[in-house]
């Protein structure tokens, strides 16, 4: 009897998790469209605290995700700082109408950046313990569907609201829009109090230094590959200032955009349970090529419709690495270890994406615009062969 509550509980937690990241991809993803818009336009704000503000989340969001694996490690708990990183994403968003200057927005942002960075690791954590290892594909990929629908719904509910509310003045449209955001990211909290369980862990030790042993064995090989591919995978925003550059419309990139993430979530959960029958390492290494071509894609692109069929392959390959990157960690570290490996894969794949798109935005401004695609295409080549030779074989 107690065998099968367990159960019913993991498996309750994979679809509740998978709801959460749902709701909480909605309402972050109904905020950004519009926040530099806000930032600019009704606080007056200058691109310098623009780029500071939003930087220093990325950064903080790096760091705190470090953190939060190794303390969910160390005390053996999840749930509870799932609990309050989500908490304080939903606190800082939900405030955000009341914001009237810099220093205001940059300190709420940074509270929800703090949150986001809280709960990435152990929620992970919690996820790999609440699966089957024989399935954990599927349940990193349901994960990352539900989160990127989140993501595609929320900037078309956003851009609704914006129709609704046409009539008020721009501050007040603004700011209704990130209340409601605000109210939807507290639906987390109701789910994870309510229904989310934690799962028995071991506690590791009281002290909270970083363990740096995990940097051993198949983890280390893995991590040093993702480097290698992180560096020539740079942010999207070149993606959409190559649309532009081959004559795509504005108005029609947040279409492309919804289609891709559309192509994403659809085709996560597939790629999860092909990853689960054919090994984690041939559906990366599968993903890592579509990659490669996507971006000589974009590299020769000459022609609007040329982009359009790019975002939606380009959608193919997130699908089979995302989820299932995260699922191979699960499968080649131990658990005691999760919430710190989780954590430091998260960190470093953010952080190295800031000299990944100054190497992208360098090669588009000496050598050419087509250049930041030839080197992500060559590096993603590069970490097939690695990821190859490595052998790197799950547990």
């Amino acid at each position: 009897m107690e065998n099968r509550e367990e159960k019913n509980n993991e498996n309750n937690n994979i679809k509740v998790l998978g709801w959460v990241a749902f709701f909480g991809g909605l309402s972050q993803d109904m905020i950004v469209p519009i926040l530099p818009t806000f930032y600019t336009q009704i606080l007056g704000l200058s691109k310098e605290m623009v780029g500071l503000i939003e930087g220093s989340v990325t950064t903080v969001v790096s760091i705190m995700r470090i953190i939060s694996g190794i303390i969910s490690d160390k005390v053996g708990k999840r749930k509870s700082i799932v609990f309050i990183g989500y908490l304080l994403s939903a606190i800082g968003r939900v405030l955000l109408p009341l914001t009237n200057g810099a220093a205001m927005a940059f300190g709420l942002r940074l509270i929800d950046g703090i949150g986001k960075g809280t709960k990435d690791a152990p929620r992970d954590a919690l996820v790999a313990k609440s699966s089957k290892m024989k399935s954990m594909g599927f349940s990193f990929g349901f994960q990352r569907m539900l989160d990127t629908l989140g993501s595609f719904l929320g900037p078309l509910i956003t851009a609704g609201l914006m129709i609704l509310f046409a009539n008020y003045m721009d501050s007040i449209r603004y700011r209704l829009i990130f209340l409601i955001a605000g109210l939807v990211a507290f639906i987390t909290i109701i789910l994870i109090g309510l229904f989310v369980v934690e799962q028995k862990g071991e506690r590791v030790s009281s002290s909270f230094k970083l363990d740096l042993s995990i940097f051993k064995g198949k983890f280390l090989l893995f991590f040093i590959v993702m480097l290698v591919f992180t560096l020539g995978n740079s942010s999207d925003a070149f993606l959409i200032l190559r649309a532009r550059s081959v004559g795509v419309k504005e108005s029609t990139i947040p279409i492309i955009i919804a289609m891709f993430n559309l192509s994403y979530a659809l085709l996560s959960v597939p790629s999860g349970v092909l990853s689960d029958r054919i090994g984690r390492v041939n559906v990366i290494r599968l993903g890592w090529i579509i990659y490669a071509v996507t971006y000589l894609g974009f590299a020769l692109a000459k022609l609007p419709w040329h982009i359009w069929a790019l975002y939606l392959i380009y959608g193919v390959y997130y699908s089979t690495t995302e989820g299932v990157a995260k699922s191979l960690v699960a499968h080649i570290v131990d658990e005691s270890n999760r919430g710190t490996a989780f954590g430091l894969y998260n960190a470093s794949m953010g952080l190295l994406a800031i000299p990944a798109s100054f190497i992208a935005g360098y090669l588009w401004d000496n050598v050419s615009p087509a250049a930041p695609f030839y080197f992500g295409a060559i590096c993603s080549l590069v970490a097939v062969i690695l990821i190859t030779l490595f052998r790197i074989e799950e547990n």
